[in-house]
């Protein structure tokens, strides 16, 4: 079963279930995926559809830190609820240890020993990824690995 179906299914049970905040995620992302689909004049891949929500994550995750900032504990808390609802759809993440072996695997591919030659070795490493883990946590992996190695 593939992502947009899931997506159409969640939505329509959270009508049923009348759950506003699955029902306001899932509207907005579902919006998002059909304005990118215009937008490219073709139906959208599964990783296109993962990016997308993994974008809406981000998103939800930077508006937690500035309503924490604000002092808006329920805003913190709406968002939080959100994206319990998205990650429904997105993959398990890496482990620690996941991601340390694939970056390891990356950077001896690359023959990378510095941090100058991160860019090689990110190359390598985020197709690898397929959604699993963040650019910000595979370049803070990699940045260690060449530091200590």
């Amino acid at each position: 079963m593939n992502i947009q179906h899931s997506l159409d299914q969640a939505f329509k049970e959270a009508m049923k279930q009348r759950d506003a905040v699955a029902k306001r995620t899932l509207r907005m992302v579902r919006a998002a995926i059909k304005n990118a689909e215009i937008d490219r004049g073709r139906p959208l891949e599964e990783a296109d559809i993962l990016a997308i929500l993994q974008k809406e994550v981000k998103t939800r995750r930077e508006t937690i830190a500035e309503a924490q900032k604000a002092g808006r504990p329920q805003m913190v808390a709406d968002t939080e609820a959100e994206i319990a609802v998205l990650q429904k759809f997105l993959p398990q993440p890496f482990s620690e240890a996941e991601l340390e072996a694939l970056a390891r695997e990356a950077i001896a591919e690359a023959g990378a020993t510095s941090p100058a030659q991160m860019g090689q070795v990110m190359r390598l490493l985020m197709p690898r990824l397929k959604g699993r883990a963040d650019g910000k946590q595979a370049s803070q992996m990699v940045r260690r690995l060449l530091q200590s190695g």
